[in-house]
């Protein structure tokens, strides 16, 4: 599938406009080159920046005027973040997450809460939480547990979420409860829009196995949320859900790939990294490439407007086994490095080696995606 010609002529002088500014405007980017490895300074910096990006209206460019964008095609987005990801720039993650909630906010909100709210998220004033996952509840989400009673006027939200990243920085959180009976599973889920600072609310940081406070658990008593707050309709989780998930699968993992590809570029530059290894780093690139060739057409079918569905299951597929090829096959050529070098470059290969572990956790597991796979693409008979 090719992009349609507008689409594809935007791109284009989008990527040659924004090379020219990203050379005026090396220096204000540098930061984003090697991020602080305390995680407050990480927000801070990627915040710095995502407005400075906001202000001279890069950020803006695909986004419909009725929220604070400049309108035009939503390809743009994914040139800004394979642009800043080619050059070497660590990609924001409030950006991407901007990509994975902002999108279906701008679908399912009402058009006050999008006008009001979206222009903060997208300027960096304020980080939106996403609360999905439950301890008991992870890519099942059929089976969540935090409930929101109706109260005429307003849901009363109570229960628990984990895995919420940056949790400890948002402002706003958009969370999936359960407004009808358990035994209706996702079609009694309702996505609801929040603030962290209402009463009862409370947020807890969780170390990951990379040594970083970037998760938190999100515990919820007697929370007060507006009806205004309902994101689309009561019932309607499943429908938000998969609009995140195709937006996650859609520029973001563009993005993503980029990444990956630019990683194994680092790889490769790496002091005694030679012909003896070319085996093993051409199987990963192929691995990586034909990722690349899948993310394209989904983010060509996302820009044109068209449902992704089930198939986006494939992309996330293919999307865990790169990045555990990438960094696994950093690990087997610079094993003593990675464990036991002190540098920031080390770091970094340890972190990311440790951080692909969850790549075929997040975002849904390989197991549910293998399920979704069999049953609503192959027709198999669902397991009992």
């Amino acid at each position: 599938m090719t992009l349609p010609a507008p689409a594809r002529a935007e791109y284009d002088e989008f990527r040659v406009d924004f090379a020219a500014w990203l050379d005026e405007h090396g220096a204000d980017l540098e930061p984003l080159r090697t991020l602080p490895e305390d995680i407050h300074e990480q927000h801070r910096t990627q915040s710095r920046v995502q407005r400075l990006l906001f202000d001279h209206g890069w950020l803006r460019r695909g986004w419909p005027e009725e929220v604070g964008g400049l309108g035009g095609s939503k390809v743009v987005r994914g040139a800004l973040a394979e642009a800043l990801t080619e050059r070497g720039y660590e990609y924001p993650f409030a950006m991407g997450m901007i990509e994975v909630l902002g999108s279906a906010m701008v679908k399912f909100a009402e058009p006050e809460l999008g006008a009001e709210m979206f222009p903060r998220f997208l300027a960096g004033e304020e980080y939106w939480a996403q609360g999905f996952s439950e301890p008991e509840a992870g890519s099942d989400l059929g089976s969540l547990r935090t409930r929101a009673v109706d109260q005429g006027d307003h849901w009363r939200l109570t229960g628990q979420k984990i895995w919420t990243t940056w949790g400890q920085f948002a402002q706003r959180g958009v969370v999936l409860a359960r407004t009808g009976e358990q035994a209706q599973g996702f079609a009694g889920i309702t996505a609801l829009f929040i603030d962290m600072d209402s009463p009862g609310v409370d947020v807890r940081t969780l170390r990951a196995m990379n040594g970083t406070d970037e998760f938190c658990e999100m515990f919820f008593d007697d929370v007060i949320v507006p009806k205004s707050r309902t994101m689309g309709a009561v019932g309607g989780g499943a429908k938000f859900t998969m609009a995140v998930l195709e937006s996650e699968r859609g520029v973001f993992a563009w993005q993503r790939q980029t990444w990956l590809l630019r990683r194994l570029s680092d790889l490769l530059a790496e002091p005694g990294i030679d012909e003896r290894a070319a085996g093993r780093i051409g199987e990963v690139y192929a691995t990586l490439y034909g990722l690349r060739l899948r993310a394209r057409d989904t983010f060509r079918r996302v820009v044109a407007g068209e449902l992704i569905g089930p198939q986006s299951s494939v992309d996330k597929m293919l999307l865990s086994t790169a990045e555990k090829g990438v960094f696994d096959v950093a690990f087997e050529l610079l094993a003593d490095d990675t464990l036991l070098g002190d540098g920031s470059v080390n770091r970094a290969w340890r972190s990311d080696y440790l951080y692909a572990r969850a790549s075929s956790i997040y975002g849904g597991t390989a197991e549910i995606q293998r399920n979704i796979l069999a049953e609503r693409i192959l027709g198999l008979p669902r397991e009992r």
